[in-house]
């Protein structure tokens, strides 16, 4: 199955006992998400230390996990999908989460309850995730 992964799931890997963490490592799973999302980790990166108490190593591991286990794509693999997922994205700091969802025909991975006010793209909580995993 695959999703586009939203950059607040992204975060949650940080913490070693999240769900978001153990269902990415699920076989068969394939996650993607834009690329600006590993610029958001570095941009935070003293955030993310402080608040999942990492030393500098860890923060360094997690990242380096999250780029196995996510695709990160640029924004010309999902272009010309931008301007119909600025029209059906409810924010539009999350129009590329919705074109690369476009692009890949596939749902977005988030907790923001926000993104499910459009009908275009599925958008499947963890929970829903697990649901739909049948975890």
């Amino acid at each position: 199955m695959r999703f586009v992964v939203d950059t607040n799931e992204i975060f949650s890997f940080f913490n070693e006992k999240s769900k978001a963490r153990k269902l990415s490592l699920i076989p068969g799973l394939e996650l993607h998400s834009p690329s600006f999302s590993l610029l958001e980790i570095e941009e935070h990166k003293s955030k993310i230390i402080r608040g999942f108490s990492l030393s500098e190593a860890q923060f360094q591991l997690v990242v380096n996990l999250l780029r196995t286990v996510v695709k990160f794509t640029g924004e010309e693999e999902y272009l010309k999908f931008l301007p119909e997922a600025k029209k059906i994205s409810p924010d539009p700091d999350d129009s590329d989460f919705f074109a690369l969802a476009l692009q890949l025909n596939c749902p977005i991975w988030s907790g923001d309850k926000r993104l499910k006010k459009q009908p275009r793209v599925k958008v499947l909580s963890t929970r829903d995730l697990e649901d739909e995993l049948e975890l």
